[in-house]
């Protein structure tokens, strides 16, 4: 199957705009076997499956992880 290269990842921020962070596929599956996607700075990281369905996974001690309110593909 063909995953996108990329994502939007569209949090819901209170009383001030949306945050968007910009997820690139990686090399790696997370447990439910969909790519992980990552953002440049390597600290958001996502499973995300065919459906754009998201897991957001940990990538270091004492993270609170949000589950965003929107992943849309992006086109290249």
């Amino acid at each position: 199957m063909e995953y996108p290269e990329s994502y939007e990842l569209i949090f819901q921020a209170p009383a001030v705009e949306d945050d968007v962070v910009i997820v690139r596929r990686t090399d790696k599956a997370g447990a439910g076997g969909y790519p992980v996607y990552e953002d440049e700075s390597g600290i958001v990281r996502a499973e995300i499956s065919d459906r754009a369905e998201v897991r957001m996974l940990a990538s270091g001690g004492h993270q609170m992880l949000r589950t965003p309110l929107l992943a849309r593909p992006l086109t290249p």
